[in-house]
């Protein structure tokens, strides 16, 4: 990962030289949370936190980032020893409480929350905005699909539909964390230890003379890897040939046409020619409500590759998350509560904590409140928990595995009326009576 000194917005760099030039120096805390849920989604899934750590563990200015900056026409002002003092020591040294990856969360409670001088816990907002809310709107779409596929392996197939390589990327890892099985992004599979999953491309069999040969080569090559693309030409008439070769493919792969009455035919086919272990794979612009229809339809399809509705979060392109001053020191004092009140903007106060509770075991309601409130409600569980400090991450990362593993039975959880993918039912959440009074004595006091 590269270091993305300037990979922000200007305002973030105009005002950490503004707070360094006025000696607004204190600690500040500033939440990252979603302000509402997009249409058709009942939760979301938190995930990019990984990353998130990661470049604030490595963030600094290179000499070439400093003079470019000292370049620009809005720091002409400036005071030189921003650039040669402040500039070339920059380090991150804040703490980071946040919801571990894989956990369904509800706004408006934080995500995420950063205490630092106030240049440094500014400075970071538009990479922490990018990191966590690209990957908890694709996280929460994946466990959509993967709930949808009811048991039926899901694989991410997005990144060439996907918003730029690294775009590509973090979808896939995202859509791990919601339960896909594997992914065709081959650097995906490689830099988080998961399986890459891939079948042929129509151009392998328009390369042939015809299908049987085709077949016949990719077979031989790939052995018990191999998955046969049907629809190139004549999807039936594929599979017969197939039968016919005496061929015994792992699976099959449909990419187009009606898939429920398409798959039927081939399972037939398949069936009658002793090929009854071969298994077939769907593909070709599916989606969640997609998927449950073809399953809800009997459609025997073993599994499914999901591509751009994926990966660019098609049905919800924009989260929208924000990162937000919630608490300031001044002048060495405690951290004083602070809140937007822009109408439709507003935030709650403080440096806040979110109690899960749960009954029976099933997740019952998210409880919003002070962070230094005395524990939380019986049979509740803290969701943000210390992930760094001192600029230093306190624990070593999970792997993908452990955090799909953390999802599932997270997810499993909550209860089924949130889960449907049509006419969900609204998880409760609400706010303790400390933060109720904070925030009305806040309101008063800016009358």
């Amino acid at each position: 990962m590269e270091r993305f000194a300037l990979a922000t917005d200007l305002y973030e760099l105009t005002m950490t030289a503004g707070y360094y030039s006025k000696g607004l120096m204190g600690r500040a805390t500033f939440e990252l949370h979603v302000r509402s849920l997009p249409p058709h989604r009942s939760f979301l899934v938190a995930a990019g936190l990984e990353q998130a750590l990661e470049y604030l563990e490595r963030l600094a200015f290179t000499s070439e980032d400093i003079a470019f900056l000292r370049g620009l026409p809005p720091f002409e002002g400036v005071p030189a020893a921003f650039f040669d003092e402040y500039l070339p020591r920059f380090r991150f040294t804040g703490t980071v409480w946040a919801t571990e990856e894989g956990t369904p969360v509800f706004p408006p409670a934080p995500i995420l929350r950063v205490t630092a001088p106030l240049p440094e816990a500014q400075i970071v907002e538009t990479v922490l905005l990018a990191y966590v809310g690209f990957q908890t709107s694709i996280a929460s779409r994946a466990v959509r699909m993967v709930n949808a596929a009811a048991g039926r392996p899901v694989v991410e197939f997005g990144s060439r539909r996907s918003h730029g390589v690294e775009a590509g990327l973090y979808a896939a890892r995202a859509a791990l964390i919601g339960g896909c099985g594997a992914t065709s992004n081959v650097e995906a599979a490689r830099r988080f230890g998961e399986p890459a999953s891939g079948t042929m491309a129509h151009s392998w069999v328009m390369a042939h003379g015809d299908e049987d040969s085709a077949f016949r080569d990719f077979t031989e090559i790939f052995g018990s890897h191999a998955v046969l693309l049907l629809d190139t030409y004549d999807t039936l008439n594929a599979t017969r040939r197939i039968v016919s070769s005496g061929l015994k493919p792992s699976g099959v792969r449909l990419d187009s046409g009606d898939l429920t009455a398409v798959s039927r035919a081939v399972r037939r086919i398949l069936d009658d020619g002793g090929l009854e272990a071969t298994k077939i794979f769907a593909s070709g612009d599916l989606d969640e409500w997609r998927i449950a229809e073809l399953v809800g339809g009997g459609a025997p399809i073993d599994a499914f590759g999901v591509g751009g509705a994926l990966s660019t979060s098609s049905d919800a392109p924009l989260l929208g998350a924000v990162y937000k001053i919630v608490a300031l020191e001044r002048d060495g004092h405690v951290a004083a509560p602070m809140m937007k009140r822009s109408p439709g903007k507003e935030t709650l106060p403080g440096i806040k904590q979110v109690w899960r509770t749960y009954a029976g075991g099933t997740a019952a309601g998210d409880l919003i409140g002070l962070a230094d409130e005395s524990g939380g409600p019986a049979q509740s569980e803290p969701l943000l928990t210390c992930v760094m400090k001192d600029g230093r991450r306190v624990h070593p990362p999970k792997t993908i595995d452990e955090l799909r593993a953390a999802c599932r039975l997270r997810v499993d959880r909550l209860p089924q009326g949130v889960l449907k993918l049509e006419g969900a039912e609204r998880y409760p959440v609400s706010i303790t009576a400390a933060l109720r009074r904070t925030a009305d004595t806040l309101a008063a006091s800016s009358k």
